[in-house]
């Protein structure tokens, strides 16, 4: 008689330094875009989970914020998500560059305290001769010992699947934790607002972008079109000008960018309105940063 196939399920938390590929990596593995992905480092704020369901397991991806050291309260609710991940996970996949300057201390902190195993991945091997790899390879060993270190590139899709292969491997038996048919915990309220958010990252330079967060005030889902009402706050007046641009321009191309994006992710015609306020140092205020999901009352 065969044996019958046990079910596995659990947690993955997707940790790393800003900008060397989580998000990317995240949307790779579970094949949808989930997450919102620029160039600009700290793009990802919040802990974003994306499930990932067969017959035989459930995969719970976490895509979380960079780890940095915080300047301010939204930084350390942001860190906050991070440690709770780690808290969560039955396999961390610790994403680092072949670009990285072995500069991750604080990382290795967080890494150091857990006793949940370790996938080292190293990102973006296309821009990088073997001997770096191998350099990278050894270094890691030495450092983490890992269960195993894998070189991929997330934005081509290079080694990925294999890295499936690797957490089922340590995955532990369980049943699932969502329905099967979900993709992720996070409502589409938020991935609406994060579309928006993405599209200011892409626009605007320096700080700007950093200094906005996004809500959808309204959502309304009606036979043929998606009726979206969507305020961007800013901390500054001054701020607030840069974003809507001489006559409304900015802003303007802002929405148009934005209402395409959601028109591929929903799938319907889509009506978007977008204002900005003025929330003077939203960052740094317990107030706001509940409103804006970040802390817990």
């Amino acid at each position: 008689m065969s044996e019958v196939k046990k079910h596995k399920a659990g947690f993955v938390s997707i940790v790393g330094k800003p900008n060397v590929g989580k998000s990317t990596l995240m949307n790779e593995l579970v094949g949808e875009r989930l997450s919102i992905i620029t160039s600009k480092a700290q793009t990802t704020r919040h802990r974003i989970m994306g499930i990932m369901s067969t017959d035989d397991y459930q995969i719970v991806y976490s895509d979380t914020p960079g780890i940095i050291n915080p300047k301010y309260e939204l930084h350390e609710s942001m860190m906050n998500f991070v440690d709770n991940s780690l808290q969560d996970a039955d396999v961390i996949l610790f994403v680092t560059d072949i670009f990285e300057q072995f500069k991750e201390k604080d990382a290795l902190i967080k890494l150091e305290k857990t006793n949940v195993p370790i996938i080292v991945i190293i990102n973006k091997i296309d821009l990088a001769k073997q001997d770096d790899v191998l350099n990278k390879v050894n270094y890691w060993q030495e450092k983490l010992n890992p269960k195993v270190i894998m070189p991929v590139s997330a934005l081509h899709g290079f080694n990925v699947p294999v890295i499936l292969d690797e957490i089922l491997n340590l995955l532990p038996e369980h049943e699932a934790f969502y329905d099967k048919e979900e993709l992720t915990d996070k409502p589409m309220r938020f991935f609406i607002s994060e579309i928006i958010r993405e599209k200011i990252f892409l626009h605007y330079k320096e700080e700007v972008p950093y200094s906005c967060e996004v809500i959808v005030e309204s959502y309304k889902n009606e036979k043929d079109i998606v009726k979206i009402r969507a305020v961007i706050m800013v901390e500054r007046e001054s701020q607030k000008g840069i974003i809507i641009g001489k006559g409304g321009s900015k802003l303007k191309h802002v929405g148009a960018d934005s209402r395409k994006e959601m028109e591929k992710f929903l799938q319907k015609k889509v009506f978007l309105e977008t204002f900005v306020k003025v929330d003077p140092d939203w960052r740094k205020n317990d107030k706001s940063l509940k409103m804006f999901g970040y802390k817990q009352d």
